[in-house]
Formats: C-alpha cells, sequence, structure tokens
C-alpha cells in the first residue's frame, strides 16, 4: 500500500469559505464582481494598511495593470528580480517592454540593492532609466526594503512591490506589499491563503485604483450602450472566489503562525546535519514562511539535492528545488543581468544548491516527522556508502 502523498503547500479551507459561497448563490451574486468582491478588497486594504485594493484573478493580471498604469510600453525598460517565478516577468513581456535582471543578495535571497544600483547608474549613464521596478519577496521574506526604497527614490523609478509569497509578512513592522507605488498578491492554489485563483492590487492612489478597476473590466465607458475606448481586459475576481478570500483572510494570521511553527521544527531537527543552511530572516522582519527553503552544501552534507528529492519522491513527499533565475531562462536568453558583484551570482548559486520542503499549514506533526526521518535516512544511507 502506497503511502500518503505530502504535498508541497496544499490549500487549507478554514470550514467558513461555505457561508459566503452561499450567501453568494442565495442572493444570485454569481457573475464576475459583488458584494464579497467589495468586501474582500476593503478587508484586505484594511489587513495591510492601504487606502485601496483591487481583486482580480490572478497575481499576473495586478502585475500587468500595474505595469500599465506606471506607462510603460514597448520599448521601455522594467527592472525585475531574477530569482522568481516566470509570472513576474512574462507582464513585461505583455506590454513589449524590455527586461532587465537584478540578482540576489544573501541575507535575504531578494534583489541586491549593490546589484540595483549598479544597474541604475549605468541607465542613468545611457539616459534609458527603466520605466518601474519589480521586486518580489521570495518564499515570503521581504527584500532590503529600506535600501532599495531609497534607490528608486535617488533615481526617480516607481516600484512595484510582488509580494505574491508574502502575504502576512512585515518588514521593520510594515506589512509586506505596501512599500512600493503598487504591491501585488497572489491567491493561488498553493499560497498562504487561496481563491483558488485569485490576485489583488493594492495601492494608496484613489484615482490608479479606479483605472485599475475601469482596465479590468473590459475598459467599459460609462454609456448606455457597450461603448470602449480603451484596450481592456477580463481580469476582475468573480464573487464566488471572493467569498472563499474572505473566509481565508479570517485565519491568516493563524496560517503564518502554522507555517512559522513547521520551518522552526525543521531547523530544530535538521539544522545541525553539516551543509544544510535555513533560508534567513532578516533582522526587524516576519516572515511568512510560505515555504521553508534550505540550501544544501553537497561536499559538506555528504548527499546531493538530487539524491534528496529522489529519497522523497520515494516516500510520495513532494518537495522541489528553488525557483530557476530568469536570466538563465530560455525566454529570457540575452537579457540584461546585474549580478551581486563580478565574483558571485547568488541566484544561480542558490539555484544549484537550494530546495524547498513541505511546508502546508495543515500539515500534521506525523507527516513532518515522515519527511525528517527520509532526510535523515538519505543521510545515513549515503554515510555508510563513504565508509
Amino acid at each position: 500500500m502506497s503511502k500518503k502523498r505530502i504535498f508541497l503547500s496544499p490549500p487549507h479551507m478554514s470550514g467558513n469559505e461555505a457561508k459566503y459561497i452561499r450567501e453568494a448563490f442565495e442572493t444570485n451574486w454569481i457573475a464576475p464582481l459583488g458584494p464579497n468582491v467589495d468586501a474582500f478588497e476593503k478587508e484586505l486594504a484594511n489587513y495591510v494598511g492601504v487606502n485601496e485594493a483591487v481583486a482580480l484573478s490572478s497575481g499576473t493580471a495586478a502585475i500587468h495593470l500595474a505595469l500599465i498604469l506606471l506607462g510603460v510600453e514597448k520599448g521601455d525598460r522594467v527592472f525585475c528580480s531574477s530569482l522568481t517565478f516566470v509570472a513576474s516577468a512574462n507582464p513585461i513581456l505583455y506590454q513589449g517592454a524590455e527586461p532587465v535582471f537584478i540578482d540576489s543578495e544573501p541575507d535575504t535571497w531578494n534583489m541586491s540593492p549593490d546589484a540595483l544600483k549598479r544597474a541604475l547608474q549605468d541607465a542613468a549613464i545611457e539616459g534609458k532609466l527603466p520605466k518601474a521596478i519589480i521586486v518580489v519577496n521570495l518564499y515570503g521574506q521581504s527584500a532590503k526594503m529600506n535600501e532599495i526604497v531609497a534607490l528608486c527614490n535617488e533615481f526617480s523609478v516607481p516600484m512595484i512591490e510582488d509580494a505574491a509569497e508574502s502575504l502576512g509578512s512585515t518588514y521593520k513592522g510594515k506589512p509586506s506589499g505596501t512599500f512600493g507605488e503598487f504591491g501585488t498578491f497572489s491567491f493561488n492554489g498553493n499560497k498562504i491563503i487561496t481563491t483558488s485563483g485569485g490576485g489583488m492590487l493594492v495601492t494608496n492612489d484613489h484615482d490608479m485604483a479606479q483605472k485599475a478597476r475601469f482596465l479590468a473590466t473590459q475598459a467599459r465607458d460609462l454609456a448606455q450602450h457597450y461603448q470602449h475606448s480603451k484596450k481592456g481586459y477580463n481580469y476582475r475576481l468573480s464573487n464566488i472566489l471572493a467569498g472563499i478570500g474572505r473566509a481565508q483572510l479570517e485565519v491568516l494570521e493563524e496560517r503564518v503562525a502554522a507555517r512559522r511553527t513547521i520551518f522552526e521544527n525543521y531547523v530544530s531537527e535538521l539544522g545541525s546535519i553539516p551543509g544544510l543552511i535555513f533560508m534567513p530572516e532578516l533582522e526587524g522582519t516576519r516572515s511568512n514562511r510560505w515555504l521553508t527553503a534550505l540550501t544544501i552544501d553537497e561536499k559538506e552534507a555528504g548527499f546531493t539535492i538530487q539524491s534528496m528529492l529522489d529519497r522523497l519522491a520515494e516516500e510520495n513527499i513532494e518537495a522541489r528545488p528553488v525557483w530557476k533565475p530568469l536570466h538563465m531562462q530560455p525566454l529570457f536568453k540575452g537579457s540584461l543581468f546585474y549580478a551581486h558583484s563580478k565574483e558571485q551570482d547568488i541566484a544561480k548559486g542558490l539555484f544549484r544548491s537550494g530546495i524547498c520542503l513541505p511546508s502546508g499549514s495543515s500539515m500534521s506533526n506525523a507527516d513532518q516527522q515522515r519527511i525528517i526521518e527520509a532526510i535523515n535516512t538519505e543521510l545515513k544511507i549515503n554515510t555508510l556508502l563513504k565508509r
């Protein structure tokens, strides 16, 4: 009999979702928009402390609209974190713009202020500053926002904060997603809270939020008939899915606490193994620990990343390498890339040595112990083989 599958980050329902879904059915608010959408926007805006939130069909849609609202067009440049999922940069291509990728730094695994500064200085000399900078908060950890915001201000370049993985995280007491002109969140099925599919664009600019809502609903003009003067998109979140989001948001703090406990358990049980280094948490920040990520020094640890992934797969446990950097992706071949330093491509190193372990907030202690035992078994087998 095969062992139960342990997923990397499965959905975790609160039990209250059915109430909001039932209300949508009972009031016949089945079409996109409706009371749940309005309430979800207000509740999330209140949670992160911004004036406006716009509920959308995905986090990718939120980034795309942010780029449009910042005037990004064909031929423009947009700087973007390299160590991230492709959805962070695809909207740059939607606009016909040119992505320039910025390396990570070791303290947060996120955008390197050193690399960003050199990229901005070069762009200023060239007379081609980017129209926007997309900063990603990887696996729940905020980037070095003080340094990055200072550089954005110095060069007068607006920032989009891709907080798809970091809802519930904070940087020096301020919620993730609130440092740029726009913040974006994802509610995909694997995120810390989910609407099955969905996203949110947040901003303190009321006019920009209204423009986002207009563009996301096919840019329909105020007229009795169907009239359109601008290109629009079908990006709004459904009222039913927003109901799921409302119930999920109610338990967000519990989900953050659960994932942080899971991370701490991994560190407690595995942290003494030579060569295993867990993703750091910058002082003054709180990571939601969406995924527990770590690097493996194969020489020190005595086993390879691939052998670890294979061992976990044999035990029916899902684990993944960290994101493959975008500057290494075939899609972006030839794109400009600024490394952390002349000697260090941090993102490439993290990709080659990094692994993500199952971190779902519904994971039982027994399931986590099964994962830990599988890792220890791989360690013991490789130790014996070397004797």
